[in-house]
């Protein structure tokens, strides 16, 4: 019996002096670690920024990435399928470029081209003819949906193949739960996560036309029925009127995707990737890129702070 006890209070004590050195290795660690790391505490519920430090925001998911290091400073149900709508069109511009079709050729608007499913609006009346570039800018800048589906009608082989060529490219991009049914992102089957999406972007600021045409405040082009060009603004109010730096971005909306807007911006000195999904006030996403600047600038400051005074 002595010896049974003995031998539990060798394996107690055994057990403490483990768990005290874990302890102290986890506490030695976590002090070597930056207070930026340390301010960038994650709360899916909450709703905007306040002085706590803590990101808030109204998206239903996102993601921030950085784009060098691949480092995730803020993740909400990244995981979650949800309709992309005109992020899709970000597929439709790589698919496009592959097919190294000649971008001077010109395409004309026609029926088929014109929204059946959400009767959205167009400037490019049926009849207009634009060359494959002009389109791709027009899809691109001010998310036209029958510029987008004339790209897709025109591939050669037809709106099936670039379809096809979109899920192609997607499974090539590790986009497992992604999936592709129109060039335009009118049909709510085109689907994805914040994950994913987050490899679409890198993937589509590889291309430099992308990055140039998504950047575009605006766009001007001759269609039918007017005497001067028409101006096509870029969806995104960031790109138009701000003083950010991005160096990509395309926005998208339908019912089924609420307002979503997935960038490529330089803040606090980095590349960050910005994936906002399901923001269904008018401005919420344009309001939590805003919240996530301010947040990622205030944490560099802090550690460039405290890292200052460490060095001190």
């Amino acid at each position: 019996m002595k010896k049974l006890i003995r031998f539990f209070s060798i394996l107690t004590i055994t057990f403490f002096f483990v768990l005290a050195s874990i302890s102290a290795e986890a506490n030695e660690s976590r002090s070597k670690k930056s207070s930026k790391v340390e301010l960038a505490r994650i709360s899916s519920a909450d709703k905007k920024t306040n002085a706590d430090g803590l990101l808030r925001l109204a998206s239903l998911n996102a993601l921030i990435v950085n784009q060098n290091t691949g480092e995730v400073l803020y993740a909400k149900d990244t995981a979650a399928q949800t309709s992309i709508a005109s992020l899709t069109k970000l597929m439709t511009a790589m698919v496009t470029l592959d097919a190294k079709l000649p971008m001077d050729e010109e395409i004309t608007i026609t029926r088929e081209d014109a929204n059946t499913l959400k009767n959205t609006s167009s400037k490019l009346p049926v009849g207009t003819v634009l060359s494959r570039s002009e389109l791709l800018n027009i899809a691109l800048i001010a998310s036209d949906n029958r510029a987008a589906a004339a790209l897709g009608r025109s591939y050669p082989s037809g709106e099936s193949g670039f379809i096809n060529a979109m899920n192609i490219k997607a499974l090539q991009l590790d986009m497992t739960r992604s999936e592709f049914a129109d060039a335009t992102g009118l049909n709510n089957r085109n689907i994805s996560t914040a994950e994913d999406l987050v490899k679409l972007v890198k993937a589509a600021y590889q291309y430099p036309d992308i990055r140039e045409i998504s950047t575009t405040a605006s766009y001007e082009a001759f269609v039918k029925g007017h005497r001067n060009p028409v101006n096509f603004n870029n969806t995104n109010r960031l790109v138009r009127k701000s003083d950010w730096v991005i160096g990509l971005s395309k926005t998208g909306f339908i019912q089924e995707a609420g307002r979503c807007l997935v960038m490529q911006a330089m803040i606090g000195g980095q590349p960050m990737i910005i994936v906002l999904l399901k923001s269904y006030g008018s401005a919420t996403r344009t309001a939590d890129a805003n919240r996530i600047r301010k947040w990622i600038e205030k944490t560099t400051f802090i550690y460039d702070l405290d890292q200052s005074k460490q060095n001190s």
